[in-house]
């Protein structure tokens, strides 16, 4: 299964879930889930067997592995890799995240405490602070870090050295990495997100981990809604599952995967009801667009970050909505999946230039 959950260990999983009271048996799943062994994990193919080659040349050298970097959007498998990483390594692993390492004191206190060969996962390392950051150049390359003690004039630098270790970080956002922190991993992958056919086969592994019945049509409906993103095509199948269990059915077949996940809010194409406000505000409130951020985040009841970060890159990615000089616009196929005729002067704005870096609060 090629990330059955990505985020961090004991992370709640994606919004939709039920109330926080079942968080605890979600993330007992959630760990069930993950794969064990490169062998068993789904999809990435590249990345997977560039991987193994690191892995297995380290072993052979008797060395720790090259610090190991992974990229790509949420729910694809970054923390299930370092986990493995961590496991093909026969290696402890300690897991920590950028946000929570806002001091060089916060990261000094976790490298002096590894031991030899341990693997450190450090989760959203972009959002590390900056002298944490310039610590951690050091203690990639040279296992060494400067505790400084005291203040001022009369300050010192105390070298402690550091046992060799594997550090893997995981980012949504490579381009904030500053160009020296990426030039000190040894492997850099990228994780792509999943087809249809590949969600299918991490479907079907989840599905006999869970001891479900599902048709070859109930996997398919699943995965076309997974939204390219084994996380969330784990998350369904459970959600399916708890509907077909308070129904009685013993099968899941397409009809039953259709009715649960309709009851749900995700349609046939992975739109959930943020989506699907998001589009219908902009068709029905701003007759297509362009509009700003922030005024559509306002029309759809929530905060303009979470349109951006939440919303916005699947709609993106689906040809749904464009974002212009001008602000967010409805594209063609919007109205299309809304079952609307688009006017004459959306189609004139839907013509206006692009621009992906644009964040318009008109």
């Amino acid at each position: 299964m090629g990330a059955g959950a990505a985020g961090p260990a004991g992370s709640a999983v994606s919004s939709g879930d039920p109330a926080a009271a079942a968080e605890p048996e979600e993330r007992e799943l959630e760990a069930a889930l993950r794969p064990k062994n490169l062998d068993d994990f789904v999809g990435q193919e590249r990345v997977r067997k560039q991987l193994a080659l690191v892995l297995a040349a380290s072993k052979i050298r008797g060395r720790s592995a090259d610090h190991v970097l992974m990229s790509g959007p949420p729910g694809l498998g970054k923390t299930t890799l370092a986990m493995i990483i961590a496991a093909e390594m026969n290696a402890p692993l300690r897991i920590s995240s950028g946000p929570a390492i806002q001091h060089a004191g916060d990261l000094a206190a976790i490298l002096s405490s590894l031991s030899e060969g341990e693997v450190l996962f450090l989760d959203e390392i972009h959002r590390m602070s900056r002298p944490a950051e310039e610590m951690l150049y050091m203690a990639m390359e040279d296992f060494r870090v400067d505790i400084i003690v005291g203040k001022g004039a009369g300050a010192t630098a105390i070298p402690l050295e550091l046992p060799p270790f594997t550090l893997v970080g995981a980012t949504t956002r490579a381009g904030l990495l500053p160009g020296p922190l990426r030039d000190r991993f040894g492997f850099t992958g990228h994780l792509e997100f999943y087809s249809v056919a590949e969600l299918e086969l991490v479907l079907r592994r989840s599905a006999g981990m869970l001891d479900l019945k599902l048709t070859s049509a109930g996997f398919a409906e699943i995965a076309g809604r997974s939204r390219g993103t084994p996380r969330i095509a784990n998350r369904l199948l459970r959600r399916v599952r708890d509907w077909a269990l308070v129904h009685g059915i013993e099968t899941i077949d397409a009809r039953t995967a259709s009715a649960a996940l309709d009851m749900y809010e995700v349609d046939a194409r992975g739109l959930d009801r943020l989506d699907r406000s998001v589009l219908e505000a902009l068709v029905s409130k701003f007759n297509g667009g362009p509009v700003g951020l922030s005024t559509l985040a306002i029309a759809v009841g929530e905060e303009p970050e979470t349109v951006e970060t939440v919303a916005e890159p699947f709609l993106l990615r689906e040809g749904l909505l464009g974002r212009t000089p001008r602000g967010r616009i409805a594209m063609p196929a919007a109205w299309e999946h809304l079952g609307l005729k688009m006017p004459g002067n959306a189609v004139a704005a839907a013509m206006l230039p692009f621009d992906e870096d644009v964040v318009d609060d008109v």
